[in-house]
């Protein structure tokens, strides 16, 4: 597994999975949103307890409430960049903050495998890590790219999480790299 290159709070890379940038998720090779429903508060104030779409970890927003969970403890998310892009790192972050966040810690991301895709959904390896969840929020991890190899989709592979066997959270993923020279 890859070690984070920063454990920075204030990222100085490009971004180029920003909804606002055009990023978006591939809905049919991404894992089903978890529904939170079956306590007495959902029953009781269902609006609350929809579940929130994948499209939440491509915004900045660091809200508790506003990250995405899919079924189970492994799944997958997928995200159509805005353009084609030679990726060299990724960064995943969390919130530490049990009381108000509505994910527990042992929800959180544990092993993740990254890939690039190709148009016909081929996939290419660029790197496994941990997200270790004794650091800080906001975790770097270096990705390999044979000479610049550019891609249009990235897909995360969530191996496993820190426990939980109903649910796991994704509050913000960014992808970083240089814009292909042909596009």
């Amino acid at each position: 597994m890859r070690e984070a290159l920063l454990d920075e709070d204030n990222v100085q890379l490009p971004a180029w999975a920003l909804k606002t940038s055009g990023a978006t998720i591939d809905r049919q090779r991404t894992s089903s949103s978890y529904a939170w429903g079956g306590s007495w508060l959902c029953t009781t104030l269902g609006f609350l307890c929809a579940p929130n779409p994948p499209d939440n970890i491509l915004q900045p927003d660091r809200t508790p409430a506003d990250s995405w969970a899919f079924r189970g403890s492994k799944g997958q998310v997928v995200i159509r960049l805005p353009a084609r892009i030679c990726p060299s790192a990724l960064t995943l972050q969390h919130l530490f903050q049990p009381a108000a966040a509505v994910c527990s810690i042992s929800s959180f991301p544990r092993n993740i495998a990254v890939s690039g895709l190709n148009e016909e959904g081929k996939d290419t390896p660029l790197g496994t890590f941990t997200y270790e969840i004794g650091k800080k929020e906001i975790q770097i991890f270096s990705l390999k790219s044979e000479r610049c190899k550019a891609f249009k989709y990235i897909k995360i592979n969530i191996l496993s999480n820190w426990g939980n066997s109903k649910y796991t959270c994704l509050y913000r993923v960014q992808v970083h790299g240089k814009r292909a020279v042909q596009d």
